[in-house]
């Protein structure tokens, strides 16, 4: 499988002007996709993830448009698979779907849920969004859900549906992760070497299965601006440490490194994430990593 790689679309400090610069140019560099993450509630100001793709579909032609990754456990069913048919019939059929549990339950009262079973609620979901994707009219009986004969109309331009890549981290979410999931991304906030742990025992669930994309979210920098990483981790994570523990920064040769490492292990899609001066990133990124890889 050829490896490709992706691009993280701007969404925090958000400028307009920005973005439809950015993306352009990032398509005519020659990057494979482009992604979203999501943040409902937060300090920093950032985009909610599924309007800035439907933004982005407008604004490409040909890269892949992905978030990674959807709390799927957050959302109502029938709404999320409406949204996600309309960003994939806008893009011509180039969406990637990424969704996810999570580890955190903070925003579950707010949104009027109970953090308990989301698991279940989850699996729940993501059948009841894939039989509207694909089934004339669903009827489900389900423990959070109940629908009668219910249409959606336009089905997705990508048959079956389009892809749906999981995040995960332990044993048992690398498990489901197989047996529902169309693909794989690990999440940013995990380290390089946390990432080829989970890797190993992804592929010892795959066993002899092909064709199963993995991914890797890589926060990166080609210039040597720690303490401005440390700010955004601040305002995005609430923990600034995390920048020296996942993020790589530095030379364009230091995340070249990296990127080789992840390859050799076996990764299909990396996500390369810059947080600041994503402009002069992109052009940096491109000269150096993609340029090496191509």
């Amino acid at each position: 499988m050829r490896a490709e790689f992706g691009i993280a679309i701007p969404q925090t400090w958000p400028d307009p002007a920005r973005l439809g610069r950015f993306l352009p140019r990032a398509e005519e560099l020659g990057f494979d996709a482009a992604w979203t993450i999501e943040q409902l509630a937060g300090t920093i100001p950032c985009l909610e993830a599924l309007t800035t793709m439907a933004h982005a579909a407008a604004l490409t032609r040909r890269m892949r448009l992905g978030v990674a990754v959807l709390l799927a456990a957050q959302r109502e069913p029938l709404y999320l698979a409406k949204m996600l048919t309309t960003i994939d019939v806008l893009s011509c059929g180039r969406l990637v779907v990424g969704v996810g549990v999570g580890q955190g339950t903070r925003d579950y009262s707010a949104l009027g849920l109970a953090p308990d079973r989301r698991v279940a609620r989850f699996r729940e979901n993501l059948e009841i969004i894939r039989r509207l994707w694909t089934e004339d009219r669903v009827t489900h009986a389900g423990q959070f859900a109940r629908l009668e004969g219910v249409p959606m109309e336009p089905k997705p331009v990508q048959k079956p549906h389009p892809p749906v890549w999981f995040g995960a981290h332990v044993e048992r979410a690398l498990r489901r992760a197989v047996e529902l999931g169309d693909g794989f991304m690990g999440a940013g906030s995990s380290s390089v070497d946390e990432f080829l742990s989970e890797l190993q025992l992804l592929r010892g669930f795959l066993g002899t299965r092909t064709g199963f994309p993995i991914g890797k979210r890589l926060y990166v920098s080609c210039k040597n601006d720690l303490s401005r990483m440390e700010e955004w981790f601040g305002a995005f994570y609430h923990r600034p440490e995390m920048a020296r523990k996942v993020a790589v920064w530095g030379s364009p040769g230091r995340v070249v490194e990296e990127v080789e490492r992840l390859l050799e292990a076996g990764t299909t899609h990396i996500l390369l994430h810059p947080v600041t001066d994503e402009e002069e990133q992109l052009e940096l990124l491109a000269s150096s990593v993609l340029t090496r890889f191509r």
